[in-house]
């Protein structure tokens, strides 16, 4: 009552911009990290502070002794661990570009969709093998990084030119983030699910070990048959047909489909696709 009681415009105005200011440097903070691996991070470290305040209030003494030998050391190891983001940081402070305005990411799925299929058809029937894997909530910004940049307008014939045999970049993987080709040559984590058939190669598990760790959506074209392959939350489903690839990839990248039920959807899919043109070749 005494803070409400001695309350003067000037400082209700001073109060109210001290947290606008505040808040947008949380919101700045939010769009930075959107789209890494820091976004887990951070709920890690939002489940151990609450682990903290539940053994302090629950007065269990072993468990909150556990947690303040853990925040002990919590600042050096939020600097280890948030290394990259505080860099990327750091340097768009320094190029003054900290506030500017983050692009919305292009959301044409029809445009995706078709170009990966059209270059799919073309891989698989002359049995080049490839992995194709589609960015979504979570992050593959370290992925992306361990590949060529390449942040290019996604295209079935771009797609085609990287996995080409024996060019510099047809060994590893191309990430896909929106309508843009972001890198080639990734290199991926291998699942190491042991129940994972033996015929599978590299690509496949590779593949596969993404979708284990992200919510991504992978698919391979084997080196072998041709056949193509779509993984998703650590599982793979082989020689999947070229219907049931469209549907499952309106399904999954493109949420709201699902309420059209799956009928609907590839009849959109099939009335685009007659307005654009097929595209096979």
């Amino acid at each position: 009552m005494d803070y409400i009681s001695g309350l003067t415009w000037q400082t209700s105005i001073k109060d109210i911009a001290d947290i606008l200011i505040v808040s947008y440097l949380i919101y700045r903070l939010i769009l930075l990290i959107r789209g890494t691996r820091a976004v887990q991070l951070l709920k890690g470290i939002f489940l151990l502070v609450i682990t903290w305040a539940l053994s302090t209030w629950l007065n269990l003494y072993t468990l909150k002794w556990l947690m303040n030998q853990v925040f002990t050391f919590g600042l050096m190891t939020v600097l280890i661990i948030f290394q990259p983001e505080l860099r990327r940081a750091l340097e768009q402070l320094g190029r003054g570009k900290l506030f500017t305005r983050v692009s919305a990411e292009d959301e044409d799925v029809h445009h995706r969709i078709n170009e990966v299929i059209k270059s799919v058809n073309y891989l698989s029937r002359r049995k080049i093998g490839a992995l194709i894997v589609f960015e979504r909530g979570t992050g593959l910004v370290d992925y992306i990084e361990s590949g060529i940049k390449l942040a290019s307008s996604l295209s079935s014939e771009l797609l085609i030119n990287v996995f080409i045999p024996n060019t510099p970049l047809h060994d590893g993987a191309v990430i896909i983030r929106g309508n843009q080709l972001m890198a080639a040559g990734c290199y991926l984590p291998l699942s190491e699910n042991p129940f994972i058939s033996k015929e599978l190669g590299t690509r496949h598990r590779a593949g596969i070990g993404v979708t284990e760790v992200s919510d991504a959506i992978s698919v391979i074209v084997s080196e072998e048959t041709g056949q193509v392959s779509l993984s998703l939350n650590g599982q793979i489903v082989r020689d999947i047909k070229e219907e049931s690839l469209i549907s499952k990839l309106f399904d999954e990248l493109r949420p709201q489909f699902r309420k059209l039920g799956s009928k609907q959807s590839k009849w959109n899919w099939v009335r685009w696709k007659r307005k654009e043109g097929d595209g096979r070749g």
